[in-house]
């Protein structure tokens, strides 16, 4: 009896270890994945068995790593279509999960004195190491093998240590069981200092994933912030066309006071009249309506922050590029040039020049506007300091690139100048 209970935890520990490196392998526990498990680990059982009656057990664990651990690789690489990068840090890091049952176990049997109760400890404490992992752990251990290479040698690097260490010092040398002061020493040095260096890593990697996020946050709000504003100024066009068709209404207001020789109420209302139509419609500038309307709304803004803003826009009515990507790629361009050049003290100089045209159903722009300090420039892309600033030029840079296009800003003769192909 103690033997079979001896056979069924060395058992019990290949299915633990191997169900842990498949599992975070990204292995789906269907009906098949499982009968493939289990008839490779009892194939590799019987083989370790047999290499057991052979040679001994001496031998049998030197050959350990031949008759367990590379086979797991060679099975998720093979069976799984995984990499070997997460082949191998999967089986470094469920050789690192089966030391828990090992230690438990072993301290079951010193209690109660009984080989046998380390045996029963080691199977019990693997079923529970196995249930908390697949709860709380096999998610977040995937993401990070799945990540990128980078990540995955990061969470790999401490269990590849350990197993090498333990292979090495237990296994193949009794070094650390030689009572050597640098042997007690050596692992909880290299331990810590892993750790030290992990931590270091995984908070730049946390801040740089976290900056990612808050720059993508920025751009979904000034991309829902651009829709919100095509709408309004659809809204104004829509307004403007209900007025004109309106215009019935004030003719035959104007006939009544006509009628009634009332010449002064006559040119009373046609001034409100006429002051009521130009605020609410837009400058024909070109034929794109999207166009017009973004071009007509920042040139109310640019006659009131005294800029003088001229326009040479010749589109067609149709542009390889969304009205919602288009109102955001021009108003974070016009808003940036107006928000520079207004700062300029001297009002003949707030100069804003703007040239859009088609060519090869390509949109090409290039607005160029007068500055008072000169602007900060790394890898190409202006840099702001100011708060809420400096994510505008990101956008653009978005929405350019989306579209296969090209772009670039430069700093020329007093002038700071964007264009793009899109």
């Amino acid at each position: 009896m103690p033997v079979i209970i001896e056979f069924l935890r060395y058992y019990a520990s290949l299915l633990f270890g191997t169900a842990v490196a498949v599992s975070f392998a990204g292995m789906k526990p269907t009906r098949k994945n499982c009968l493939v498990v289990g008839f490779f680990t009892i194939a590799f059982f019987m083989v370790q068995v047999l290499c057991l009656r052979t040679w001994g057990m001496d031998v049998t664990l030197k050959l350990y790593p031949l008759l367990s651990h590379i086979p797991v690789v060679f099975f998720i690489v093979l069976y799984l279509k995984r990499s070997w990068l997460i082949a191998l840090t999967s089986m470094f890091i469920s050789f690192l999960c089966c030391q828990p049952a090992r230690w438990l176990g072993s301290v079951a049997g010193f209690v109660f004195k009984s080989a046998t109760m380390d045996h029963l400890g080691t199977i019990l404490i693997s079923l529970l190491t196995f249930s908390l992992l697949q709860n709380y752990a096999l998610e977040s251990v995937r993401h990070l093998m799945d990540r990128s290479v980078k990540s995955c040698l990061h969470f790999g690097v401490m269990p590849a240590f350990y197993y090498l260490f333990d292979q090495i010092t237990t296994v193949y040398t009794n070094f650390l069981y030689s009572g050597s002061r640098a042997a007690i020493q050596f692992m909880p040095f290299a331990t810590s200092a892993f750790y030290f260096v992990f931590a270091l890593l995984y908070y730049n990697e946390t801040q740089k994933q976290s900056d990612i996020q808050r720059e993508r946050d920025l751009l979904d709000t000034q991309f829902k912030q651009a829709q919100t504003e095509l709408a309004a100024l659809l809204q104004l066009q829509q307004t403007s066309e209900a007025y004109r068709h309106d215009m019935r209404h004030h003719l035959a207001h104007l006939q009544r006071l006509a009628a009634n020789d009332q010449i002064e109420g006559i040119k009373e209302y046609l001034q409100a009249a006429q002051s009521d139509m130009d605020a609410i419609t837009p400058t024909r500038i070109c034929e794109n309506e999207t166009v017009n309307l973004i071009l007509s709304a920042f040139a109310t803004k640019a006659k009131q922050a005294q800029v003088l803003l001229t326009m040479d826009a010749k589109l067609p009515p149709n542009l390889p590029i969304s009205d919602t990507e288009l109102c955001s790629l021009l108003s974070n361009a016009l808003e940036n040039a107006i928000h520079a050049t207004e700062k300029i003290p001297e009002h003949n100089d707030r100069q804003i020049k703007l040239r859009l045209y088609s060519k090869n159903d390509k949109l090409c722009i290039d607005i160029r506007n007068r500055y008072l300090t000169d602007p900060i420039m790394y890898e190409g892309m202006p840099v702001s300091h100011e708060q809420g600033h400096g994510y505008g030029t990101k956008s653009m840079a978005h929405i350019v690139e989306k579209h296969g296009g090209v772009f670039q800003f430069t700093v020329k003769d007093g002038w700071f100048i964007f264009q793009a192909t899109a």
